[in-house]
Protein backbone atom coordinates (compact mmCIF):
# COMPACT_ATOMS: atom_id res chain seq x y z
CA UNK A 1 0.00 0.00 0.00
CA UNK A 2 3.10 2.16 -1.00
CA UNK A 3 2.33 4.54 -2.75
CA UNK A 4 4.01 7.77 -3.49
CA UNK A 5 4.09 8.46 -7.03
CA UNK A 6 7.46 8.11 -9.33
CA UNK A 7 8.52 11.59 -9.61
CA UNK A 8 10.59 10.65 -12.26
CA UNK A 9 8.06 9.59 -14.72
CA UNK A 10 6.46 13.01 -14.18
CA UNK A 11 9.21 15.43 -14.55
CA UNK A 12 9.50 15.60 -18.37
CA UNK A 13 5.80 17.54 -18.05
CA UNK A 14 7.25 20.09 -16.40
CA UNK A 15 10.70 20.89 -17.27
CA UNK A 16 11.84 23.64 -19.08
CA UNK A 17 14.56 23.87 -21.73
CA UNK A 18 18.05 25.09 -20.96
CA UNK A 19 18.48 28.06 -22.64
CA UNK A 20 14.85 29.64 -23.42
CA UNK A 21 16.65 31.34 -26.29
CA UNK A 22 18.50 28.87 -28.10
CA UNK A 23 17.34 27.76 -31.22
CA UNK A 24 17.91 24.19 -31.07
CA UNK A 25 16.47 23.95 -27.59
CA UNK A 26 14.39 20.35 -27.39
CA UNK A 27 10.53 20.92 -26.78
CA UNK A 28 8.73 19.24 -24.04
CA UNK A 29 7.50 16.15 -25.26
CA UNK A 30 4.47 15.46 -25.50
CA UNK A 31 4.03 12.17 -24.79
CA UNK A 32 6.42 10.38 -22.13
CA UNK A 33 6.51 6.86 -20.82
CA UNK A 34 8.61 5.69 -18.45
CA UNK A 35 9.22 2.74 -16.42
CA UNK A 36 10.28 1.42 -12.60
CA UNK A 37 11.69 -1.53 -10.84
CA UNK A 38 12.70 -1.64 -7.34
CA UNK A 39 14.42 -4.73 -4.91
CA UNK A 40 13.38 -3.84 -1.27
CA UNK A 41 14.74 -5.34 1.71
CA UNK A 42 10.63 -5.53 2.52
CA UNK A 43 7.55 -3.14 1.73
CA UNK A 44 6.84 -0.92 4.03
CA UNK A 45 3.64 1.38 3.04
CA UNK A 46 2.75 4.12 5.53
CA UNK A 47 5.30 2.58 8.20
CA UNK A 48 3.41 -1.18 8.17
CA UNK A 49 5.18 -4.07 6.84
CA UNK A 50 3.48 -5.55 4.19
CA UNK A 51 5.67 -8.47 3.83
CA UNK A 52 6.63 -9.77 7.02
CA UNK A 53 10.40 -9.13 7.08
CA UNK A 54 10.24 -10.39 3.46
CA UNK A 55 11.67 -8.86 0.23
CA UNK A 56 9.71 -7.50 -2.25
CA UNK A 57 10.45 -7.25 -5.71
CA UNK A 58 8.30 -3.84 -7.34
CA UNK A 59 7.71 -2.09 -10.63
CA UNK A 60 5.61 0.11 -12.41
CA UNK A 61 4.53 1.74 -15.68
CA UNK A 62 4.12 5.69 -16.29
CA UNK A 63 2.44 8.31 -18.49
CA UNK A 64 2.43 11.81 -18.35
CA UNK A 65 1.32 14.31 -21.02
CA UNK A 66 2.75 17.67 -21.56
CA UNK A 67 -0.85 19.54 -20.19
CA UNK A 68 0.03 17.95 -16.91
CA UNK A 69 -2.27 14.87 -16.81
CA UNK A 70 -0.66 11.26 -15.79
CA UNK A 71 -1.43 7.74 -15.16
CA UNK A 72 0.57 4.67 -14.29
CA UNK A 73 0.45 1.21 -12.49
CA UNK A 74 2.88 -0.07 -9.89
CA UNK A 75 2.68 -3.93 -8.44
CA UNK A 76 4.46 -5.52 -5.48
CA UNK A 77 3.92 -8.76 -3.71
CA UNK A 78 2.50 -8.61 -0.31
CA UNK A 79 1.65 -10.86 2.31
CA UNK A 80 -0.54 -9.26 4.85
CA UNK A 81 -3.79 -10.49 3.51
CA UNK A 82 -3.03 -14.05 4.29
CA UNK A 83 -1.23 -13.20 7.42
CA UNK A 84 -4.27 -12.14 8.90
CA UNK A 85 -7.02 -14.42 7.25
CA UNK A 86 -7.27 -17.95 7.14
CA UNK A 87 -7.32 -20.10 3.95
CA UNK A 88 -6.50 -16.49 2.15
CA UNK A 89 -4.69 -16.06 -1.32
CA UNK A 90 -4.17 -12.71 -2.42
CA UNK A 91 -0.04 -12.26 -2.82
CA UNK A 92 -0.24 -9.43 -5.15
CA UNK A 93 -1.25 -5.49 -4.82
CA UNK A 94 -1.56 -3.80 -8.09
CA UNK A 95 -2.28 0.05 -7.91
CA UNK A 96 -3.82 2.25 -11.26
CA UNK A 97 -3.50 5.97 -10.45
CA UNK A 98 -4.63 9.23 -12.57
CA UNK A 99 -4.30 12.90 -12.04
CA UNK A 100 -2.87 16.08 -13.01
CA UNK A 101 0.27 17.81 -12.00
CA UNK A 102 1.18 21.32 -12.35
CA UNK A 103 3.19 24.50 -11.28
CA UNK A 104 1.67 27.95 -10.20
CA UNK A 105 5.42 29.50 -9.21
CA UNK A 106 8.61 27.85 -10.20
CA UNK A 107 9.14 27.37 -6.69
CA UNK A 108 5.12 26.00 -6.02
CA UNK A 109 3.45 23.23 -7.96
CA UNK A 110 0.09 20.90 -6.81
CA UNK A 111 -0.90 17.24 -7.56
CA UNK A 112 -4.43 16.07 -7.59
CA UNK A 113 -5.25 12.12 -8.55
CA UNK A 114 -7.02 9.64 -7.66
CA UNK A 115 -5.34 5.82 -6.96
CA UNK A 116 -6.75 1.99 -6.50
CA UNK A 117 -5.23 -0.11 -4.64
CA UNK A 118 -6.72 -3.88 -5.64
CA UNK A 119 -5.65 -6.87 -4.27
CA UNK A 120 -6.23 -9.87 -6.91
CA UNK A 121 -7.63 -12.63 -5.13
CA UNK A 122 -9.07 -14.48 -2.45
CA UNK A 123 -10.45 -13.99 0.96
CA UNK A 124 -11.14 -11.36 2.75
CA UNK A 125 -12.03 -11.72 6.58
CA UNK A 126 -14.83 -12.75 7.53
CA UNK A 127 -17.93 -9.78 8.13
CA UNK A 128 -14.90 -7.55 7.07
CA UNK A 129 -15.42 -4.82 3.64
CA UNK A 130 -12.52 -6.03 0.42
CA UNK A 131 -9.34 -4.92 1.14
CA UNK A 132 -9.15 -3.32 -2.19
CA UNK A 133 -9.44 0.66 -1.45
CA UNK A 134 -10.15 3.76 -3.32
CA UNK A 135 -8.10 7.33 -2.82
CA UNK A 136 -8.26 10.53 -3.78
CA UNK A 137 -5.64 13.03 -2.55
CA UNK A 138 -3.94 16.53 -3.24
CA UNK A 139 -0.68 17.57 -2.92
CA UNK A 140 1.15 21.19 -2.18
CA UNK A 141 4.89 21.10 -3.04
CA UNK A 142 7.61 24.00 -2.40
CA UNK A 143 11.10 23.50 -3.36
CA UNK A 144 12.00 20.13 -1.89
CA UNK A 145 8.71 19.69 0.68
CA UNK A 146 5.60 18.36 0.09
CA UNK A 147 2.33 17.95 1.78
CA UNK A 148 -0.08 15.61 1.19
CA UNK A 149 -3.40 14.30 1.94
CA UNK A 150 -5.25 11.61 0.82
CA UNK A 151 -8.86 10.33 1.74
CA UNK A 152 -10.83 7.00 1.31
CA UNK A 153 -14.00 6.60 -0.94
CA UNK A 154 -14.85 3.67 1.00
CA UNK A 155 -13.71 1.19 3.96
CA UNK A 156 -9.84 1.23 3.96
CA UNK A 157 -8.40 -1.89 3.68
CA UNK A 158 -10.85 -3.97 4.62
CA UNK A 159 -11.25 -1.77 8.18
CA UNK A 160 -14.73 -1.81 9.12
CA UNK A 161 -16.44 -0.11 12.50
CA UNK A 162 -17.52 -2.02 15.64
CA UNK A 163 -20.97 -1.97 14.08
CA UNK A 164 -19.58 -3.45 10.54
CA UNK A 165 -19.89 -0.64 8.79
CA UNK A 166 -17.37 0.96 6.36
CA UNK A 167 -14.68 2.99 7.37
CA UNK A 168 -15.14 5.64 4.79
CA UNK A 169 -13.52 8.84 4.85
CA UNK A 170 -10.47 7.38 6.59
CA UNK A 171 -7.51 10.24 5.92
CA UNK A 172 -3.57 9.94 5.59
CA UNK A 173 -1.89 13.32 5.90
CA UNK A 174 1.77 13.66 5.33
CA UNK A 175 4.89 15.65 5.25
CA UNK A 176 7.97 14.83 2.79
CA UNK A 177 11.10 16.60 2.24
CA UNK A 178 13.92 15.00 -0.40
CA UNK A 179 17.58 17.17 -0.67
CA UNK A 180 20.00 16.76 -3.29
CA UNK A 181 22.94 17.32 -1.80
CA UNK A 182 25.08 16.98 -4.74
CA UNK A 183 27.41 14.08 -6.51
CA UNK A 184 24.42 11.11 -6.55
CA UNK A 185 23.73 12.00 -2.62
CA UNK A 186 20.61 13.03 -1.44
CA UNK A 187 18.69 12.47 1.97
CA UNK A 188 15.23 12.34 2.81
CA UNK A 189 12.14 12.94 5.72
CA UNK A 190 8.76 11.58 5.88
CA UNK A 191 6.29 12.38 9.40
CA UNK A 192 2.59 11.23 8.63
CA UNK A 193 -0.97 10.34 10.63
CA UNK A 194 -3.22 7.82 9.40
CA UNK A 195 -6.38 7.85 10.62
CA UNK A 196 -8.76 5.27 10.28
CA UNK A 197 -12.23 6.57 10.62
CA UNK A 198 -14.56 4.44 13.66
CA UNK A 199 -11.56 2.67 14.27
CA UNK A 200 -9.22 4.76 16.63
CA UNK A 201 -6.86 1.19 17.44
CA UNK A 202 -5.96 1.08 13.89
CA UNK A 203 -5.13 4.71 13.70
CA UNK A 204 -1.25 5.76 14.05
CA UNK A 205 1.46 8.24 13.24
CA UNK A 206 4.52 6.57 10.92
CA UNK A 207 8.30 8.30 10.85
CA UNK A 208 11.02 8.19 8.11
CA UNK A 209 14.41 9.26 7.60
CA UNK A 210 16.90 8.38 4.69
CA UNK A 211 19.03 8.79 2.37
CA UNK A 212 20.18 8.14 -1.19
CA UNK A 213 22.99 7.55 -3.98
CA UNK A 214 23.18 7.26 -7.20
CA UNK A 215 25.78 5.45 -8.69
CA UNK A 216 24.74 5.92 -12.62
CA UNK A 217 22.59 2.55 -13.56
CA UNK A 218 20.53 2.72 -9.92
CA UNK A 219 19.81 4.38 -7.06
CA UNK A 220 20.56 2.88 -3.93
CA UNK A 221 18.58 3.98 -0.74
CA UNK A 222 18.46 2.98 3.09
CA UNK A 223 16.28 4.31 5.11
CA UNK A 224 14.82 3.75 8.88
CA UNK A 225 11.52 3.68 9.44
CA UNK A 226 9.02 3.55 12.92
CA UNK A 227 5.25 4.03 14.02
CA UNK A 228 3.41 4.43 16.83
CA UNK A 229 1.95 1.12 16.60
CA UNK A 230 5.11 -0.74 17.23
CA UNK A 231 4.04 -2.11 20.80
CA UNK A 232 0.84 -3.57 19.47
CA UNK A 233 1.89 -7.19 19.71
CA UNK A 234 2.38 -6.77 23.87
CA UNK A 235 -1.52 -7.82 24.60
CA UNK A 236 -1.75 -10.31 22.09
CA UNK A 237 1.18 -11.77 23.48
CA UNK A 238 -0.03 -11.91 26.61
CA UNK A 239 -3.13 -13.38 25.42
CA UNK A 240 -1.47 -16.33 24.62
CA UNK A 241 -4.14 -17.01 21.11
CA UNK A 242 -3.38 -17.58 17.85
CA UNK A 243 -5.61 -16.57 14.65
CA UNK A 244 -4.42 -13.66 12.59
CA UNK A 245 -5.09 -10.30 13.70
CA UNK A 246 -6.56 -8.66 17.02
CA UNK A 247 -9.34 -6.22 17.33
CA UNK A 248 -7.61 -3.89 19.62
CA UNK A 249 -3.88 -4.29 18.16
CA UNK A 250 -4.78 -4.36 14.11
CA UNK A 251 -1.20 -4.43 13.45
CA UNK A 252 -0.08 -7.53 15.26
CA UNK A 253 -0.13 -10.57 13.24
CA UNK A 254 0.17 -14.14 14.64
CA UNK A 255 0.07 -17.90 13.11
CA UNK A 256 -3.37 -19.27 12.48
CA UNK A 257 -2.14 -22.57 14.93
CA UNK A 258 0.10 -24.24 16.53
CA UNK A 259 2.31 -22.35 18.86
CA UNK A 260 2.01 -18.50 19.01
CA UNK A 261 4.40 -17.04 16.88
CA UNK A 262 3.69 -12.83 16.05
CA UNK A 263 5.11 -10.33 14.04
CA UNK A 264 5.09 -6.54 15.07
CA UNK A 265 4.18 -5.14 11.43
CA UNK A 266 4.82 -1.58 12.76
CA UNK A 267 8.26 -2.02 14.64
CA UNK A 268 11.23 0.10 13.93
CA UNK A 269 13.03 -0.98 11.09
CA UNK A 270 15.69 -0.71 8.17
CA UNK A 271 14.79 -0.45 4.97
CA UNK A 272 17.17 -1.17 2.02
CA UNK A 273 16.49 -0.58 -1.44
CA UNK A 274 17.64 -0.57 -4.96
CA UNK A 275 15.74 1.02 -8.10
CA UNK A 276 16.11 1.90 -11.73
CA UNK A 277 14.19 4.33 -13.93
CA UNK A 278 13.90 3.46 -17.60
Amino acid sequence: MNKKLIATALLASFAAPLSAFAADAPATPEHAFTGNVTLASEYLYRGIAQTRGKPALQGGFDYAHASGLYAGVWGSNISWINDGTAGASASLELDVYGGYKGAITDDFGYDLGVLTYNYPGSGKPTGAAKPDTTEVYGALSYKWLTVKYSRSTGSLFGWTKADGTKTKGSGYLELNAAYDLGDGWGINGHVGHQKVKGYSDASYSDYKVGVTKDVGFGVFGAAYSTTNAKDSCSAVLAAGVPGGTDAANPYCFSKQSGPLSTYDAGKGRLLLTFSKTF
